[in-house]
Order: structure tokens, then C-alpha cells, then sequence
């Protein structure tokens, strides 16, 4: 560690595994509601809300953790204010803590969700940003203090690198994109038009952006690669996923409602999207293949594993089902939620979970410590994901012949799926679960025991 303020991010990394243990424990707990809907007191539709939300957080408040180690270290100097940042850390934990205690208590008294100067107090009951209004301007003051500190700390150094500049750009357009989740419409149409530009450009764009600038730094990092080559494909790589990216938005207008004509942009773009993910993964192993020096071989190895599975996860289960000639049987279907688990898994969780363990060691002050029990946690992980993928995936291939073929209802072909698939589900769940917990005592452990022989 160069700088004291880089320690910051150790508040943010904690905040974020403890949360992905969270969100994995109520995922379970959704599982086995599959089969045993009465499972548990909260009922599926909670549960649900707190496995998304959980993992949205989680996963942000990494990003914010790597972002504080990040800008010091390109900007070569302290963050512009040490106060802010930790204020800034409290304040979006109280926040959160909030909403989650809210969430809980509308799952158990769910008439507690009133009607407050126009807005529900407890769940806008907007899937996947759910958060009361008061929470919506709590979290925009949160990011908005966490952009002007790190742009305050660029400015002050007059050192602008393009992996700084880029990942600025990049928790730019996240924060501006959340905005439009707090307009409403009287026209359903409408109101999902600009749901989705939350939704899909938080995940597809800015949150893809971001990833690039962070695997450009990692790879730079453990491999000593040269600056100059790095930035160069990660330009390369940021300008498609912002071309196809935003444009491949269109593939969920399709059914909303929408002109046709985003039949054929969603369809063309979604179709590219792949294409710079594949270029991240090629980048890696084009950085590693050229560097054999490398300092942190867990670090490394995270990240190139982010850039296969972001490829496989968001590209490949991506792409098999937002043709139109295809969606229009998968929409909705466990298909997407396969595409959901597997490239959130790969684009994102590995992301920053190799951003830990190349810069915790760093934090902690040692350069050489024991990751056994990081790759065991990789592997449980790992395999476990792929299989629920499979498991979901096949469920997902049932459903849809069962209803856009057979045309049975929704509700006869939930009673009438094969249990087993929710079975596997399960059992694949807690040996990810098992993968979570091995992660969290690495955590609080790497740098702190001797480094394996």
C-alpha cells in the first residue's frame, strides 16, 4: 500500500462479503421455497427482492472499494478527503441497512407499505429497484459524494491516467443512469422504456465500463504489462460495449409495447455484444502470455477467470435467447434466469473478487501470502454456478415448451415441472454457499497467515 487513504477500501470490501453472504443464504432459502413454498416466514416474492438487491449492492459497494485503491494509486497521491469518503462509507451502509429492514418488514406486514407525499414508504414495488423514494435520493447523495471526491483527488494530482479517466466515466454514467428509475409514467410503456435504461444500462453499460478499467489495472498490476498496450484494448474494448451495449437496450423493448423497429436493433446489437467481450478475454491472455513475471498468481488467475466467464455468462447465454425469433418463446422463461446467475457471476462477482485479492495483500502490507483457500473457494464456487446454469437452463427449456408450445398456463406448468430441477438447484446452491464461506475467511485471513510453501 503507497497511500493511508487506500485503506478505505477494506471498509468497503467488508461491507461487500458480508452482503454476498446474505444474498447467497436468501438464494438458498428461495430454492427450497421451489419446492416448499411455506419454507420460510418471509415469502418468496421478499426473498426474491433481498437476493437482487443484495447482490446489486454488493457488488457496487466492491466496485466503490476498488475505485478508492485505484485512484490514489494512478493519481500518486492521498484521496482529497479521507473524512468524506468514511462518511460517505457510513452513510450508504445506514441506507441500505434501512431498506433491507424495510424489505423484511413488508414481508411480514406487508399493509406497513403506506402511501407517504405520494411515494410507499417501504417497496416502490418496482422489480429490481424496489427502494422507497427516501432511499433513491439517499443513495444519488451517497454516489454523487463518491465521484466528487475521487474526481476532487484526480484534479488536485494533475495526474490523469486512462484507466482513472475511464473508470470516472464509467461510476459517471452509473450514477446518471439511476436516475431515469425515478421517473413516473401513467403509460406502461413508458415506464418500462425508462425502467430498462436502469436496469440494462447499469449492467451492460456503465457496470461493463467500469470492468474494463478494472481488469485493465489488474492485468497491469500482477503482470507489469506496459501502460500504453493496456489502455489501448481497453479503449478498444469500452467503445464497443458502449456501441453495442447501449443500442442492444432494444432487446427488451421487443414485447412492451415499442415500434417494431426494435425487433431489429435489439436483434442486430445483442448479436455483437459478445464480440467485445471476447476481445477481454483475448486481452488476457495475450497480457499473460507476453508477462510469465507475475506477482500475484491467484490475482491473475481471478481475473482472466472474469474475463472467460464474462464471456460465456453475458455473451454466450446472452445472445442464445435475445434473438426476436427466439425471445419470443424464451421471454421470461428460467432461460433468463440462467443468463441472469451466470453473467452477473462472471462479469462482476469475479471481478471484484480478484480485485480483493490483488489489492487486500497490498493494503495489509504483504506480497506474498497463503491462497489455497482462495482457489478452493473459486472452485466450489465456480462449479457449483455451473451446474445451477445447467439445472436453470434445463428448467428453463421445460418451461418453454410446456407453455409457448403446449400452451399450458403459468400456473399449471409451475405445479407440473420435474421437482428435480429445483432439487439440484438447491444442493448446487449450498455448495456455492460452501464456496461464499471459504471466501469470507480468506478475507479476513489473507495476509495474516504464513504463505503456503
Amino acid at each position: 500500500m503507497r497511500y493511508e487513504s487506500q485503506k478505505i477500501a477494506m471498509n468497503f470490501y467488508t461491507f461487500a462479503v458480508l452482503l454476498f453472504l446474505v444474498q447467497v443464504v436468501v438464494g438458498i432459502i428461495a430454492a427450497i421455497q421451489f419446492i416448499w413454498p411455506d419454507f420460510f416466514i418471509l415469502n418468496f416474492n421478499t426473498i426474491r427482492t433481498l437476493h437482487i438487491n443484495a447482490l446489486v449492492v454488493w457488488l457496487l459497494s466492491g466496485m466503490m472499494g476498488a475505485t478508492y485503491f485505484v485512484v490514489p494509486e494512478e493519481s500518486q497521491s492521498e484521496l482529497w478527503s479521507i473524512p468524506l469518503a468514511k462518511f460517505q462509507f457510513w452513510a450508504t451502509v445506514v441506507a441500505i441497512t434501512g431498506v433491507v429492514l424495510g424489505y423484511i418488514w413488508m414481508g411480514i406486514d406487508p399493509q406497513a407499505n403506506k402511501l407517504v407525499l405520494g411515494t410507499r414508504l417501504l417497496n416502490e414495488g418496482r422489480e429490481y429497484i424496489e427502494a422507497p423514494r427516501w432511499a433513491d435520493w439517499l443513495i444519488a447523495i451517497s454516489v454523487i459524494l463518491f465521484l466528487v471526491n475521487n474526481f476532487m483527488t484526480m484534479y488536485k494530482s494533475k495526474k490523469w491516467t486512462g484507466i482513472q479517466g475511464t473508470l470516472l466515466g464509467g461510476l459517471t454514467m452509473l450514477a446518471l443512469m439511476y436516475l431515469p428509475g425515478m421517473v413516473y409514467t401513467k403509460s406502461m410503456v413508458k415506464d418500462q422504456f425508462w425502467w430498462w435504461w436502469v436496469v440494462h444500462l447499469w449492467v451492460e453499460g456503465a457496470w461493463e465500463i467500469i470492468a474494463g478499467a478494472l481488469l485493465a489495472f489488474m492485468l497491469m498490476k500482477v503482470t507489469n504489462a506496459k501502460r500504453e498496450v493496456l489502455e489501448k484494448w481497453m479503449y478498444i474494448e469500452v467503445g464497443l460495449v458502449l456501441f453495442t451495449g447501449i443500442l442492444g437496450t432494444g432487446h427488451h423493448y421487443y414485447w412492451i409495447g415499442t415500434p417494431r423497429y426494435w425487433l431489429w436493433v435489439g436483434g442486430i446489437f445483442s448479436s455483437l455484444e459478445p464480440v467485445p467481450l471476447l476481445l477481454m478475454v483475448w486481452d488476457a491472455f495475450r497480457t499473460t502470455r507476453e508477462h510469465r513475471v507475475v506477482s500475484n498468481k491467484i490475482g491473475l488467475f481471478l481475473a482472466t477467470a472474469h474475463a472467460i466467464f464474462n464471456f460465456v455468462g453475458a455473451g454466450l447465454w446472452g445472445v442464445i435467447h435475445t434473438l426476436p425469433q427466439v425471445n419470443q418463446w424464451t421471454h421470461g422463461t428460467q432461460i433468463t434466469t440462467a443468463h441472469g446467475h451466470l453473467a452477473f457471476y462472471g462479469a462482476y462477482v469475479l471481478l471484484v473478487v480478484s480485485m480483493m485479492y490483488i489489492t487486500v495483500p497490498l493494503i495489509r502490507g504483504k506480497t506474498e501470502f497463503n491462497m489455497s483457500r482462495g482457489y478452493r473457494s473459486f472452485w466450489w464456487m465456480t462449479i457449483s454456478m455451473v451446474f445451477i446454469v445447467l439445472t436453470i437452463t434445463g428448467a428453463g427449456m421445460v418451461q418453454t415448451y410446456m407453455e409457448r408450445l403446449l400452451g399450458l398456463d403459468y400456473v399449471s406448468v409451475k405445479a407440473t415441472y420435474n421437482l428435480w430441477f429445483w432439487v439440484f438447484r438447491a444442493i448446487f446452491g449450498v455448495g456455492f454457499l460452501y464456496g461464499v464461506v471459504l471466501l469470507v475467511i480468506d478475507f479476513f485471513k489473507i495476509g495474516k497467515e504464513p504463505a503456503s510453501a
